[in-house]
């Protein structure tokens, strides 16, 4: 089995609007993020999934630059990660299917982790 990432990407936001769903609205969300998350884990291939926060900082450059981050003029930012295993990308694509990301007119990139021996 290869581990894959799957990163989600969503459409840029700011953190006080991401604060600003409902908890109703947060917990429908969050239940259909559990149960697809929880048919991958079913059959044994989750090893970690997170969401992330719109906030946070940028360090860039060889002077390392600390800045807010996400840019702000990004239209689409990470909005989190799952790693699975998976016997091979086809099946790392097809475990993407039915991620709650796709509803909301979001993105899935599907990537191979590097192996370092």
């Amino acid at each position: 089995m290869e581990k894959f990432m799957l990163i989600f990407w969503n459409q840029a936001t700011t953190e006080e609007s991401f604060m600003e769903v409902s908890p109703e609205a947060m917990q429908a969300e969050m239940a259909k993020w559990n149960a697809w998350i929880g048919g991958i884990a079913a059959q044994g291939k989750l090893i970690s999934s997170e969401g992330l926060l719109p906030s946070g900082k940028t360090i860039s450059g060889k002077a390392q630059i600390v800045t807010d981050g996400p840019f702000s003029e990004a239209k689409e930012v990470v909005g989190g990660y799952t790693i699975l295993t998976a016997a091979n990308l086809d099946e790392a694509v097809q475990l993407a299917n039915g991620c709650p990301m796709f509803e909301a007119d979001g993105r899935v990139e599907v990537r191979p982790v590097m192996v370092f021996d």
